[in-house]
């Protein structure tokens, strides 16, 4: 059955080259136990391809590199591939998409490069001639590499020596409804610049921003700065109705010692940050209002890749099923995760740390930016704090704008974090206060209210804040204030 709970916009890549991977029915029931609503896989293995039948999970499957000469040539070859590869499948196997080829464009093979499209015009022929056209899309992998321009985003274009294949390769995507599939990886900016303010940038850290020089725009994570990259590649070109999916993208949480960057925390923040921005909906600054399909690397380790560490280390499940690090996938987490955070590596105490008032709650200053308050935003939520109530339907979510909602998650990390200055810092964007900003039946946990949960023994992630409680004078104040006294001497 199709799963309402699934969110459309959330991916994740299932490769294979390892020897300790699950069985596929397995993998089948974790991910219906997510809010996955895609898998990618780099082959067509039919065993995985039949255990996702009738989960309403989509399934891009892959024709490999040493494929595309035999399909070019032959579409009879063509013909028996999708008759092998899908047709025993689908519809119970959700199959959405073809990609043709991985990253061939870059790959230096001139042979292939020009055998690409004729490959994907006969396994889109074939796919008509089942009456699959339309229903399955075809396209193929692109690294960000076919890009030769890409900061700041606005001069995005692709690389003059791929101009030509590229025009060709969009006018048969265009003219087929099917996606420009790209890898943009935010980890491999940060190896090439390992400066602490580029890793705030790359894992949705509250940090300065960047601004585009031609346009003023301040992009606030490296994620969307590649992302609308691209579409200014793809409008530069004519093309900027093309959708954009990002077939990968992840962190490894684990490296060599000479490697920059891969760490649990990382990955977390990364994967984390990413998935609350995909959930905002609030898209890029040159894309708006939507998020971009986003197929996460991957699923498990691959343990038989050759290469440095990171290479076998970005699975965010283990071969036992359970979690590597959360980011909250699970659909028991109430669509974030739960566990309480560390302090956040970006609330370091700035070289001004801000002085505690007599108040409690944190909150963004006057004058921050959107989009700075969008970075604290995704960067809190995406921390294993409770973001449920700033959801659709969630006590917060009315109003439903960027400063109430980055306010409400704010508040939150610092409150479950520490309650230390620092933990109220997000980059010199926030301070604290001592007015309550509670409203209506959205409730803030802080003074007070959060002693009192705290007295009660009731923690920050087992339920949903009680709504205020009323009034009381200030004899009644004074003497619960004794009684309150007066139980900390007992302890």
């Amino acid at each position: 059955m199709p799963r309402s709970d699934a969110q459309s916009f959330i991916g994740v890549n299932y490769g294979q080259v390892a020897d300790n991977l699950p069985p596929p029915e397995s993998t089948a029931k974790l991910l219906q136990s997510t809010t996955i609503s895609k898998v990618r896989l780099y082959g067509a293995d039919p065993n995985i391809i039949k255990a996702l039948a009738n989960t309403g999970i989509g399934i891009v499957i892959g024709a490999a590199n040493g494929d595309i000469p035999a399909l070019a040539s032959d579409p009879g070859h063509a013909s028996q591939w999708v008759g092998s590869n899908v047709l025993p499948y689908y519809p119970a196997s959700k199959i959405i998409l073809i990609t043709v080829g991985n990253e061939v464009i870059t790959s230096g093979d001139q042979n292939l490069i020009s055998q690409l499209l004729p490959a994907m015009q006969n396994i889109q022929n074939a796919l008509n001639a089942a009456q699959l056209g339309g229903k399955i899309k075809v396209s193929t992998v692109h690294s960000m590499a076919v890009l030769g321009q890409s900061d700041p985003p606005s001069t995005g274009a692709f690389n003059s020596a791929y101009a030509g294949t590229m025009k060709q390769l969009l006018q048969f995507q265009r003219a087929n409804g099917s996606p420009l599939t790209i890898n943009p990886y935010p980890f491999f900016a940060y190896k090439s610049d390992p400066r602490p303010e580029t890793l705030a940038f790359c894992l949705f850290q509250p940090n300065a921003g960047r601004v585009d020089s031609r346009t003023g725009i301040k992009y606030m994570n490296m994620f969307d700065a590649q992302v609308d990259a691209v579409h200014s590649a793809l409008n530069a070109m004519g093309y900027k109705d093309i959708e954009i999916v990002v077939a990968e993208t992840g962190w490894p949480y684990k490296g060599d010692s000479n490697e920059v960057g891969p760490s649990i925390e990382n990955a977390k923040a990364y994967n984390g940050g990413l998935i609350a921005h995909l959930r905002s909906m609030v898209g890029t600054p040159l894309m708006p209002g939507k998020s971009v399909d986003t197929y996460i690397f991957a699923l498990y380790d691959e343990d038989l890749k050759p290469g440095p560490t990171s290479e076998r280390s970005f699975g965010l499940f283990k071969p036992d099923l359970s979690v590597t690090y959360d980011v909250g996938l699970s659909k028991s987490s109430s669509q974030v995760p739960t566990t309480t955070p560390s302090t956040p590596p970006s609330s370091i105490p700035s070289t001004t740390p801000p002085k505690p008032t007599s108040g409690g709650w944190c909150v963004p200053k006057q004058g921050v930016s959107d989009a700075q308050l969008q970075a604290n935003l995704d960067y809190a939520c995406g921390q294993g704090i409770d973001c449920g109530p700033i959801q659709p339907g969630g006590a917060c979510f009315e109003p439903n704008t960027v400063a109430s909602h980055a306010a409400y998650a704010m508040n939150l990390l610092y409150q479950t974090a520490g309650r230390n200055p620092w933990n109220c810092d997000f980059a010199q964007t926030a301070s604290l206060t001592s007015t309550n900003p509670s409203y209506n039946s959205c409730v803030y946990p802080g003074g007070s209210t959060w002693l009192s949960l705290r007295v009660r023994g009731v923690g920050v992630n087992d339920n949903a804040f009680a709504p205020p409680t009323p009034r009381i004078s200030s004899i009644g104040l004074l003497w619960w204030y004794f009684c309150l006294f007066l139980l900390f001497l007992h302890l």
